[in-house]
């Protein structure tokens, strides 16, 4: 992606891995690769959306990416595939927590978060193609089940602050507390939003007694709720701080377009893992330009000196010509 660049991304993934991460896992492991690289390497599959394989390829091409992971030699897709099956999710939690920390250094006031979930496919075969299957076989075929993505977010810095993956479909409203928790201790919270299927009393007083934050959560249109809280949310809702919940949805969409939209794997447990790793998310106010410069000259260097004619820049009638989508201007 060209909003942040691999290798800026590639040096601070690997410098949260190295404080989540001993070395080895046990004194008994192999000593050919380190934990840290090799979780910065996995973040990178998530942030490119790239396959086993084509993480190998890339790290074979990218010789100064390969330097900034502190990598002896490339790591093939075994290597990776195996590190990732007994990752264990309090490792990624801890990774997102330093991230966390990182970003909001010097912010010491109370956030407005936000908390919603989306589907992620476990396979990247479009739903067109699953439904023309269906008519030529005159019948539903079997399908895997999806992916729930729960996250809680920041709405000003956009940045997540607590998540959870599952197997879906189901129902979000019990995750609340237990996310909210998490969210609380990595930021202050002062408001927390969220749409009508958390819509309950007993959240309303988690958030307010526990965490000591302000509850806007919509009551559904079905009478009179119960509950003094819920009852003040259907007279009078504040419609206008709630209008920032919908910048979650913003995030989703980014997350979806610019990173990966599923979460492969053949068990659950890897699908729950690839979602997590998704948890470095792009703040929708960078500009999309950033970082294209530093890895266009990458390029640019490594094709003037494979191919000398080009060298100067013009030679032979030769010459380089970047282009580029309208993003970028």
């Amino acid at each position: 992606m060209a909003e942040v660049g691999l290798l800026p991304f590639a040096r601070v993934a690997l410098q949260v891995a190295t404080q989540v991460l001993p070395p080895y896992r046990t004194r008994f492991s192999k000593h050919p690769f380190t934990q840290p690289p090799l979780l910065a390497v996995l973040c990178l599959m998530r942030y490119e959306d790239w396959t086993f394989r084509e993480a190998e390829v890339r790290l074979r091409e990218h010789h100064e990416l390969r330097a900034v992971l502190q990598l002896p030699a490339v790591p093939d897709y075994t290597t990776r595939y195996r590190f990732l099956r007994p990752l264990e999710d309090d490792t990624v939690d801890r990774g997102l927590q330093e991230t966390v920390r990182r970003l909001r250094r010097r912010r010491r006031r109370p956030i407005s978060a936000a908390i919603d979930g989306t589907g992620l496919s476990y396979t990247s075969v479009s739903t067109f193609f699953l439904r023309r299957l269906e008519q030529h076989a005159h019948g539903t075929r079997p399908r895997r089940p999806w992916l729930k993505w729960l996250i809680v977010v920041d709405v000003q810095q956009q940045i997540l602050l607590a998540q959870r993956a599952r197997q879906g479909p189901g129902c979000d409203a019990r995750a609340l507390p237990g996310l909210l928790d998490v969210a609380a201790r990595g930021a202050p919270l002062g408001v927390v939003l969220a749409d009508a299927e958390f819509n309950s009393e007993a959240h309303h007083q988690h958030i307010r007694q526990r965490l000591g934050a302000k509850s806007i959560i919509p009551a559904r249109r079905r009478g009179v709720p119960n509950g003094a809280i819920r009852h003040q949310m259907f007279r009078a809702f504040p419609k206008k701080p709630y209008r920032q919940r919908a910048k979650i949805e913003s995030i989703f969409s980014a997350v979806k377009r610019k990173l990966s939209s599923r979460a492969p794997g053949r068990s659950l447990a890897t699908q729950i893992r690839q979602a997590l790793l998704c948890a470095r998310l792009r703040a929708s106010n960078i500009d999309a330009s950033a970082g294209s410069v530093e890895e266009l000259k990458r390029i640019v260097e490594q094709i003037r000196s494979a191919w000398p004619l080009v060298r100067n820049g013009r030679a032979w009638g030769l010459r380089i010509l970047p282009r580029g989508a309208d993003g970028l201007v």
